[in-house]
């Protein structure tokens, strides 16, 4: 009988070793898994979006002044005629037009000779004047004389420049309109268009209920969605301060700098205006705040251990928001598994 008694109480003890150790399982079994990260502080940006289309901050299609014969000239840089896509400089010829019956009705030569004539009589004049040598009415006369001639030149030359279509400023030729050479073309006729786009800007138009936040001269970030790696910088310069009664928007005016040409005119792109910065502030992202009757919520996590955090928060933008107070730096903020925690909760950190 001892035996047999020894026997059960043998078995008894490990009946119970092994209730405890399936206890033990399912204590640990219950902690709810969660991801973590460190609270740091970092900068965070607030921004109004905005989109339109990025134009050349300079643009002309230049037009023939009178008839001719058509002569696309070669870029002193490429040894070739002009063409798509060539930089230019400000006061460069690209299209020469010829018309020899013009040129000599112009005639400029004759022109300068005259003036040279005038000039010298006009001095002449004064030397005599001075001497009295000459009447006042005679000096006076020659002055005209010497006017004239000087502006009759100078008018042949303005209309013999019309045969000479150069840029008026530093740009990229992006329009060039083939003609034969040596083809007579008609005065009005477009031949060349340039754009100077290291400097664009873009028409936007904002919601009314950002009028008091926008200000000229914030910085703005821009995007275009086939270059989405690239960030370019601009500012607001214009501001409307009416109100469209129909859209409900007011109109705007951005200044983007593209030094490096790699936004394009044309391009549709998207706009970041930063109206608030924080250089040094806790950020999280939003998604992890829970939203009800008793305020925002987050949880930290102490000693395996999910502790709820009630928070304020201040700036925000699509994806973080500034915490004002409920946080501290350096506390683990549970990032993944927090939709099922309530205070107090068992956790299990993981990766």
């Amino acid at each position: 009988m001892k035996k047999i008694a020894n026997i059960l109480a043998f078995a008894a003890l490990l009946a119970l070793g092994a209730c405890s150790n399936r206890q033990q399982s399912e204590t640990v079994d219950l902690a709810i898994p969660v991801s973590v990260e460190d609270i740091r502080k970092k900068p965070i940006e607030k921004y109004i979006n905005t989109t339109g289309t990025a134009k050349a901050i300079q643009e002309v299609t230049l037009n023939t002044e009178m008839a001719g014969e058509y002569h696309l000239l070669n870029n002193p840089a490429t040894g070739r005629p002009f063409k798509l896509g060539d930089r230019v400089r400000a006061g460069q010829t690209l299209v020469r037009l010829e018309d020899q019956e013009y040129v000599n009705g112009i005639a400029l030569d004759a022109k300068k000779l005259n003036l040279e004539i005038a000039s010298q009589e006009y001095e002449k004049q004064k030397s005599l004047y001075e001497k009295g040598g000459v009447t006042l009415r005679e000096l006076r006369n020659s002055e005209v004389s010497a006017t004239n001639a000087k502006y009759d030149f100078e008018n042949a030359q303005v209309r013999l420049s019309k045969m000479s279509i150069a840029a008026p400023f530093s740009g990229i030729i992006v329009d060039l309109p083939y003609f034969t050479k040596g083809t007579r073309i008609n005065s009005g006729q477009a031949v060349v268009t340039l754009m100077n786009y290291e400097k664009m800007y873009l028409d936007i138009n904002l919601p009314e209920k950002t009028i008091s936040e926008v200000r000229t001269g914030e910085e703005v970030i821009v995007t275009n969605y086939t270059l989405t790696e690239d960030t370019l910088k601009g500012l607001v310069s214009e501001l409307s301060p009416a109100v469209s009664t129909e859209t409900r928007t007011f109109k705007g005016k951005l200044l983007i700098e593209n030094p490096e040409l790699k936004l394009r005119p044309g391009m549709f792109v998207k706009a970041d205006i930063v109206v608030a910065r924080r250089d040094s502030a806790i950020v999280i992202p939003k998604s992890i705040i829970l939203s009800g009757n008793r305020g925002k919520v987050v949880y930290v996590v102490d000693q395996s251990t999910a502790r709820e955090r009630r928070i304020n928060t201040g700036i925000e933008n699509q994806d973080f928001v500034e915490v004002v107070n409920g946080l501290k730096e350096n506390e683990r903020l549970v990032v993944k598994g927090f939709e099922t925690l309530r205070n107090d909760s068992k956790v299990k950190v993981i990766k």
